[in-house]
């Protein structure tokens, strides 16, 4: 598709009206020439249609169905026209967002592929969520998000290299996506910016966590902070992630560490706390794993 804008806006709209409203609201262009675009993600309701009686200036697209995170965001890149391409949660607040920075950063520098804001807990606002990321242990798969719960700012208002972008606010250019291919559907939920992030590295472009803009992220909004289905997609994920990107070696030594120590020990701690439906869509998760066919996902 020809570019004939110089920014393209997506975002994912799950039974979440309300929160995509104030996120649409909050949101400020500038001089900037923008296409935004709504996935309507099978809400229940005709959401969508609410939504663009209030904001008729933008694009809504309706799936019918879910197709979860990376399904929805490749709708949407289908129909972006934008020379870049910003991937942002709908619950998020976006007045502090100062996106002509992001983009003439990444217009100064061809070999940065995308970037990801300072992103603050919005319950919090003082607090951080991502400052950048570390990279994931080969074995333990264990990574965390550079200053998370810290309040004071000012350690991480530097610039630099991030192995991976943070899904609820990324910029990427769109010849980058042209050559590193679509966000894998496979995952449904979770891990498909990490698998992403690895395949944009993979083309030779540089992430960077970019500190001058911020985004405040409501977290978990369509899941839960705490639900069954969250630890189901997590728990699935992880061997997931490991199976397509790790050698044969290292994917047998994931996903022993995970099955003799991290389930176990989850079980324990689940079990203790009455939590059975979460004990539950653990077992669902390893069982679809192991006897689905999860493992014969291509790359």
């Amino acid at each position: 598709m020809n570019q004939e804008c110089e920014l393209s806006i997506i975002t994912i709209n799950y039974n979440g009206l309300e929160d995509t409203c104030q996120m649409l609201s909050s949101l400020s262009l500038g001089d900037i020439s923008a296409q935004v675009i709504v996935v309507d993600n099978g809400s229940s309701e005709d959401e969508g249609s609410v939504i663009q009686s209030h904001f008729p200036w933008i694009e809504v697209y309706s799936t019918h169905n879910n197709l979860g995170f990376a399904g929805g965001n490749n709708v949407g890149i289908s129909k972006a026209q934008g020379k870049y391409i910003f991937f942002v949660n709908n619950d998020t607040i976006l007045s502090q967002c100062n996106l002509r920075s992001m983009i003439n950063r990444m217009d100064r520098d061809e070999s940065v592929g995308g970037l990801s804001p300072l992103i603050q807990f919005y319950q919090y606002p003082h607090a951080i969520q991502y400052a950048g990321y570390t990279k994931l242990s080969r074995i333990t798969l264990r990574n965390h998000a550079i200053g998370y719960g810290e309040t004071e700012l000012s350690p991480y208002l530097h610039e630099h290299d991030t192995p991976y972008l943070h899904g609820a606010a990324m910029l990427v250019r769109r010849d980058v996506i042209e050559q590193s291919g679509l966000m894998p559907e496979c995952y449904f939920l979770y891990y498909e910016e990490l698998d992403w992030s690895v395949s944009i590295r993979r083309q030779g472009y540089r992430l960077l966590f970019f500190p001058t803009s911020v985004v405040f992220h409501k977290e978990s909004q369509s899941t839960g902070s705490d639900s069954p289905l969250k630890l189901y997609y997590i728990t699935r994920n992880r061997f997931l992630f490991s199976k397509r990107n790790s050698s044969f070696i290292f994917h047998l030594a994931t996903c022993l560490f995970l099955l003799a120590v991290v389930i176990p020990r989850l079980s324990i701690q689940l079990l203790c706390q009455r939590r059975f439906v979460h004990l539950r869509y653990v077992y669902m998760a390893i069982g679809d794993i192991f006897v689905g066919n999860y493992f014969q996902m291509k790359k």
